[in-house]
């Protein structure tokens, strides 16, 4: 862009010199003064270099390349400087690959990793590796690492929650062995576990026959809490008997009946109180409505 208008500057500054009315000395001043700006343009265009957003730059010099990283914008750099640019931001690395169970069966894991390189770490990585480092450092790390740690579980680990913890423990693995050398990895999800023929189908069942114990165990330790409160329940019953009937003597039933007496006599209902001769003497009373 800078080049393009210097070329317009230089084309004004001919224009100027054959279309112009003033004495041609003054022409060939004003000529020369544009020329000038529009070079000196162009040559400050050469020390300036533009790193987009997401971005460093590394400066390689003839081989040499120098520890200051450029950071996203415009920065001065040497013309005679070659400038890489490479990206700092997060991206997806997806991996399909058959991993070994602790059972020694073969399982379909499909797995992402994410991760973005460490902008300080830019020219060393460049320098040791190169801008394929993802190929170099990355890819063969991520296929051992996760290689390795499925060796260590079940199959039935890849298919229930536990993926999770597997997930973390790959990520842990992964991050150790590839932080020191610049690239930072963010997770790595599973994203889809591919068993055996017939082993998915046995897990299942596996599983569902676990729900169904659990299950089963639930009902029994509720019917024994049931019949735990049914036993302190009557346990109760019987306690509230035993001394409702110890506290029941034949002085108190006769002192009941007395009051009983008292009451009926006194009240203005028509009836017919018979005086018992029996041992306990209570009133037998006879209904006289019509």
């Amino acid at each position: 862009m800078l080049f393009i208008i210097c070329v317009l500057i230089v084309a004004g500054a001919i224009a100027l010199y054959f279309g112009g009315a003033r004495a041609g000395q003054e022409r060939g001043r004003a000529v020369l003064l544009v020329v000038a700006a529009a070079f000196g343009l162009l040559a400050l265009a050469q020390w300036l270099t533009v790193i987009p957003a997401g971005h460093v730059g590394v400066v390689d010099l003839f081989g040499s390349v120098s520890p200051r990283v450029l950071r996203p914008g415009i920065n001065f750099v040497n013309p005679l400087a070659r400038v890489i640019r490479m990206s700092i931001k997060t991206l997806e690395l997806k991996e399909t690959m058959d991993v070994p169970s602790r059972e020694g069966l073969t399982v379909g894991l499909e797995v992402s990793v994410l991760y973005h390189l460490d902008a300080a770490k830019a020219p060393e990585v460049y320098k040791t590796v190169g801008e394929n480092y993802v190929s170099v450092i990355l890819e063969p790390q991520f296929r051992s690492v996760t290689r390795g740690v499925t060796a260590g579980y079940d199959a039935k680990a890849l298919y229930t929650s536990e993926r999770e913890h597997l997930s973390l423990v790959i990520l842990k693995d992964i991050v150790k062995a590839t932080a020191p050398r610049g690239v930072i990895v963010e997770s790595t999800p599973l994203r889809r576990v591919v068993l055996p023929a017939g082993l998915t189908q046995s897990i299942e069942s596996k599983l569902q026959a676990e729900q169904e114990s659990q299950r089963m165990q639930f009902v029994l330790t509720k019917e024994k809490q049931e019949a735990d409160r049914k036993r302190i329940e009557a346990q109760g019953i019987s306690d509230f008997q035993r001394i409702v009937v110890q506290g029941i003597s034949d002085q108190l039933l006769r002192w009941k009946g007395i009051e009983a007496t008292e009451k009926i006599a006194a009240s203005s209902n028509a009836k017919v109180v018979i005086i018992g001769a029996g041992k306990d003497g209570l009133p037998l009373i006879l209904d006289t409505s019509p």
